[in-house]
């Protein structure tokens, strides 16, 4: 999708995303910073258990959700 639709980071899909997963690794990230994956439906539960696995998932809310508490400080 070129028109500026954020799109699921699973690799290979092209679907439009609408959770966002907040992770971050501990070996190299200090506690506060999150970096984020975005998921279509169908791959939200992929994506947030091969993160929950490593102890990297910190947070999965939708896009929607994620964009506006952005606009209060997040991101």
């Amino acid at each position: 999708m070129s028109d500026g639709t954020p799109i699921c980071s699973a690799k290979g899909c092209r679907v439009a995303a609408v959770w966002v997963l907040a992770w971050n690794n501990p070996k190299i990230h200090t506690p506060e910073r999150r970096k984020t994956w975005l998921a279509c439906e169908e791959h939200r539960e992929h994506l947030s258990q091969f993160l929950g696995v490593r102890g990297m998932l910190k947070d999965v809310v939708t896009l929607t959700e994620w964009e506006a508490s952005a606009g209060q400080g997040r991101g």
